[in-house]
């Protein structure tokens, strides 16, 4: 298969594969499972709605929902009448949503829910693009929103008339016409609106889906959010042209169930949940924790990816040492996302792997990664300076800081705008200090401060039972304190105190955090501390937290 765009994609694999499962999700208790035939034909009446509601190529169209089969659909009904997808992340406040179709000119929405829908109601009359809404649960529906079946049966009926302009459409898109909009997470400022083309993403797919060895009758599990680039590459489009079935998980929380239930033979998580897995299952027998490791992601693993932020090599080594298929990788959401990765028999523990085919990867002279590709943007939308300073003779400047090894393996060392110099002129990744402090069980979050200061200082979340385990372990039984006594508790800042000398014993001096703050509550996407892929906002984390920092340099 050498689709020119995605709906071809989804048309020659309806074609190839008929009767097949496509989509496997999970209603009322049961999995229900979508076809090949029945996803393209849900598709096409989609789409056929759009046009017959006056949606024009390169229209913006958005979705704003959780992982579930209607989020898929709207996302190909979209692409097939040729227009320009824009998924906000179901996280984001109302205001932030506003700010992205806005900026797009959304002319139709698709929502999952009346509590997404209400992100959109009240400020309506400041979105004059908008012309349409359409809801999955059919209860929310109402004046201002169309239900999903109802959207559903006007494609069917407007189908006998646009389907030769939906098959004019599919011929005349061309690998670099835009098929999305996908805005930043933004760890500073303003999301900026990415742009995508139908070539990156079917470049990038069939990069990620060749270079792992996977049989026709794989069943991936998706449980990232469909919003975010690399759930959407790399689980979406990489089943869609390599024809292989979809479990959606509703959420996080759900993930393990579906594990066990479906055993699925490839996921793709961030970093953070491996730490959590790895939090709760962890007992002082290595081989006791290999074994409940094993047990958590099935039988049937063959591959687990890892992205969205630097694996921590702690983590990464208790992973490996289990036996389980780890291969991260690296990329951005202007790079599709994938532009390396470890594969199953070539990796290095701590690196980003090897690129992907087609890619080619470089280090400027002051250790920024540069990548190019058929898989790199064209630009931000209505930014060409941000364009401009980013994309530079075809080279994406990523922002990112690392190293090339003598066998081509990428290592990211940092972060280019999160370097820390402190007042002495030192330079200090905090990502990496951070990445040593979370290899202890006790810490659940951590994020390293000190630009400008002359030591560093951090604030420390504690993984609370293992914190009160260890605690008990030496003496100090403290079950009965609640998270926000026992964070100021000179028991447990000693502990911590301890621990954290541990982590850093083998880093320069400079490099040792002196002071810390312990949070009795974790970051969160809803505080905005954190993007929708866990990447901590140091902007706003330091923010809300400077009396506390300023009081450790002051003490």
């Amino acid at each position: 298969m050498d689709p020119r765009n995605l709906p071809e994609a989804l048309r020659l694999q309806a074609d190839r594969l008929g009767p097949a499962v496509a989509v496997r999700s999970r209603r009322d208790g049961a999995y229900h499972d979508l076809t090949w035939s029945r996803y393209r034909a849900d598709v096409v009446a989609c789409a056929a709605a759009l046009v017959d509601a006056g949606v024009r190529p390169g229209d913006r169209v958005a979705v704003l929902s959780e992982n579930r089969e209607e989020w898929l659909v709207a996302d190909l009904g979209g692409l097939t009448a040729a227009a320009v997808q824009v998924p906000p992340h179901t996280s984001l406040a109302a205001k932030q949503v506003h700010f992205q179709f806005a900026d797009a000119g959304v002319r139709w929405l698709f929502v999952s829910t009346a509590a997404q829908l209400d992100k959109v109601r009240h400020a309506r009359r400041d979105l004059p693009a908008l012309e349409g809404v359409v809801v999955f649960d059919a209860a929310a529906a109402g004046a201002d929103a169309v239900s999903w079946d109802d959207f559903l049966a006007r494609g069917r009926a407007a189908l006998p008339g646009v389907e030769g302009e939906l098959a004019r459409r599919e011929a005349a898109l061309g690998p670099g016409d835009l098929a999305t909009i996908m805005y930043t997470s933004g760890t500073t400022g303003n999301p900026k609106g990415v742009m995508l083309t139908h070539g990156n993403l079917v470049s990038n797919a069939f990069a990620n889906f060749l270079a792992i060895p996977i049989d026709p009758a794989d069943l991936v599990l998706c449980w990232l959010p469909l919003s975010h680039i690399f759930a959407r590459t790399v689980d979406h489009y990489k089943c869609l042209v390599g024809g292989l079935t979809l479990a959606l998980a509703e959420s996080i929380e759900t993930v393990t169930e579906h594990l066990a239930r479906l055993q699925p033979m490839h996921v793709s998580c961030v970093p953070r949940f491996y730490e959590k897995v790895l939090a709760a299952v962890s007992t002082p027998d290595p081989a006791e924790t290999a074994r409940r490791l094993r047990g958590v992601f099935g039988p049937r693993i063959k591959t687990l990816g890892s992205g969205g932020a630097a694996l921590p090599v702690a983590t990464e080594q208790v992973l490996r040492a289990a036996g389980l298929p780890l291969i991260p990788g690296y990329g951005l959401t202007e790079s599709s996302p994938t532009i390396s990765f470890n594969r199953l028999d070539r990796f290095k523990v701590g690196s980003a792997g090897l690129p992907v085919d087609g890619v080619e990867i470089a280090v400027a002279p002051d250790g920024e990664i540069l990548a190019r590709g058929p898989n790199i943007m064209p630009g931000y939308w209505n930014n060409p300076q941000a364009t401009a300073e980013a994309v530079r003779d075809g080279w994406l400047y990523t922002g990112d800081l690392g190293e090339i090894d003598a066998d081509g393996f990428l290592f990211i060392t940092g972060r280019k705008k999160e370097l820390i110099v402190l007042s002495n002129g030192k330079k200090v990744v905090p990502t990496q200090i951070e990445g040593l402090i979370l290899g202890d069980g006790c810490v659940d979050q951590a994020a390293v401060h000190g630009e400008g200061r002359h030591f560093l200082t951090a604030l420390l979340v504690p993984h609370w039972a293992n914190l009160r385990a260890a605690l008990a372990a030496a003496g100090t039984p403290l079950d009965g304190e609640p998270d926000d006594a026992l964070a100021r508790h000179p028991a447990a800042l000693a502990l911590l105190r301890t621990r954290l000398d541990r982590c850093l014993a083998d880093v320069a001096g400079y490099e040792q955090v002196k002071k810390f703050v312990v949070l009795p509550r974790p970051f969160t996407v809803a505080a905005e501390e954190l993007t929708v892929s866990l990447k901590l906002r140091r902007n706003v984390v330091f923010e809300k937290y400077r009396a506390e920092l300023d009081g450790l340099y002051r003490e």
